[in-house]
């Protein structure tokens, strides 16, 4: 049996495949939430993270206690980027500062300036949320913080070092923080200096593939497992989500509809992007990297109309039907909480452009669901530019559940969607199929298998050319959005 954890923004997942890959347990935590103290901060408590932990490995024992038993790896997956502060005795300094945190604008251009070969190095733009940036902001507003910084550590390598007592990380999640030479899958000493940083700061680096250390004994005793098992370096979640669905190769790729929207695609090579906010990172399986854009707010943009039309999600896109029709009398900008990519931009915010007297939920909810489409459009077009082709991606995320949604994204894309089964258990169970890979020896790619295919959602051709003209309108509203938002964040 093996164990995959994944500790996500919202709450932690935990899974117990077999050796066949079969899912015979898993369990959620209760919700973690996120502290927004001022405008574009996103912070956690970490021990709240591990507080979850323990509660979803405390269920999976009252659960399925014979194949807790039994376990040999666990894996671990986790929101990525976020700067977890740890002094001299291994106590966190302050809040951790999360992925979706847009406070370092003025850090990334300072980068920038002192390390020009960023983009060659780390394999993409500075942008706000990178954990380098973060670090230099703490230097600034909290030096009395910075000056007790002892280890910097990735959410989920904090609970690996609750877990085994190891300061570890892997290759993939750690790509992310600006930190690395992402061709050469090391730490950078040029780009910690230029950020303030050491390299005795930080983890020791492993291949997700590999182990990393083995689970406390005083913890295999109270989850009831027979001899402590190996803990696998995994992944972030989004690198985790690919294992989970066998995107390992070159050319395969997905579209996450979750909290945050993703599109990823691997690569066979790194591929820095000077022309976009393009993230190039090192996979969690040893030479592959991948391509990947954030979009913030693609579900959240969902729930935030939800909650405000007092309806639930579901709902509101039921009532639009099955058709995927352009929709141009209203457009949405999904800026909740910045642009991340394939623009960097902390201070843009969401827009609706086109209301009128007879503008009504139906409307609201089409734009909102386009404007989230719109986003993963202009990153496929810099994908594009940046000479990565894929016609196919696999759909994952609560989104995914929308046939609607999906269809709308390969009609703008035009790519077809195909969605795997148990789309949603994604990064925890590819966080267990590493556990599995570091426990046997076996080779990632046999383990790392694309699963069956629960239904595929093909573009829709006679809208294709409506998406095209709606996007060119909704890309034309970014510069007045962006001097907008500019204009309010002064007053």
């Amino acid at each position: 049996m093996y164990v995959g954890i994944d500790l996500g923004t919202s709450g932690v997942k935990a899974v117990v495949i077999d050796d066949d890959q079969r899912v015979v347990a898993e369990k959620s935590s209760r919700p973690l939430e996120v502290s927004r103290p001022h405008r574009g901060w996103s912070e956690q408590d970490p021990d709240t993270w591990w507080d979850a932990v323990a509660e979803a490995m405390d269920g999976l024992k009252a659960d399925a206690p014979a194949a807790l038993a039994a376990v040999r790896g666990i894996g671990l997956s986790g929101q990525m980027y976020g700067a977890t502060l740890l002094d001299r005795a291994d106590r966190p300094i302050r809040p951790a500062i999360l992925w979706n945190d847009t406070r370092t604008a003025r850090e990334c251009r300072i980068l920038e300036e002192r390390a020009p070969d960023v983009v060659s190095i780390a394999g993409r733009r500075p942008t706000p949320g990178t954990t380098a940036t973060k670090l230099m902001w703490l230097k600034d507003a909290e030096p009395d913080a910075f000056d007790r910084v002892e280890t910097v550590l990735l959410p989920k390598d904090y609970v690996r070092l609750k877990l085994t007592g190891d300061k570890a990380s892997d290759k993939a999640d750690s790509s992310g923080t600006l930190w690395m030479d992402v061709a050469a899958r090391d730490w950078s000493d040029r780009l910690l200096a230029a950020s303030g940083m050491e390299r005795r700061q930080m983890p020791a680096l492993y291949e997700g593939t590999e182990a990393t250390g083995r689970l406390r004994p005083a913890l295999a005793e109270r989850w009831g497992m027979a001899v402590p098992p190996v803990v696998a370096a995994g992944g972030g979640d989004n690198a985790c989500g690919a294992c989970g669905t066998g995107l390992v190769r070159p050319g395969d790729g997905t579209v996450s509809l979750g909290t945050s929207g993703v599109l990823f695609v691997a690569t066979d090579a790194a591929r820095p992007s000077p022309d976009h906010a393009i993230e190039t990172l090192c996979h969690a399986v040893p030479d592959v990297w991948h391509h990947m854009s954030v979009v913030l707010s693609a579900t959240a943009s969902l729930n935030w109309l939800a909650k405000l039309l007092r309806r639930p999600a579901a709902d509101l896109i039921r009532a639009l039907g099955p058709a995927p029709r352009p929709a141009t009398a209203l457009l949405f900008l999904p800026f909740l909480d910045g642009c991340w990519s394939p623009q960097a931009d902390a201070d843009v915010r969401g827009a609706f452009v086109g209301l009128s007297h007879g503008t009504g939920e139906e409307e609201m909810t089409a734009a909102v669901l386009q404007g989230v489409v719109f986003s993963f459009l202009e990153a496929a077009d810099a994908f594009r530019a940046n000479g990565l082709g894929f016609d196919r991606l696999l759909g994952i995320g609560g989104g995914s559940r929308s046939d609607l949604w999906l269809s709308m994204v390969a009609t703008a894309l035009g790519v077809t969607v195909a969605v795997p089964t148990a789309s949603e258990l994604g990064a925890a169970f590819g966080a267990a199929r590493l556990g599995l890979i570091a426990a046997t020896g076996a080779p990632p790619l046999d383990v790392l298998t694309q699963p069956a295919i629960a239904r595929e959602v093909a573009p829709t051709a006679a809208h294709a050319a409506g998406y095209r003209a709606a996007f060119e309108a909704w890309h034309a509203l970014y510069a007045p959005v962006r001097a907008a938002s500019a204009a309010l964040a002064r007053t």
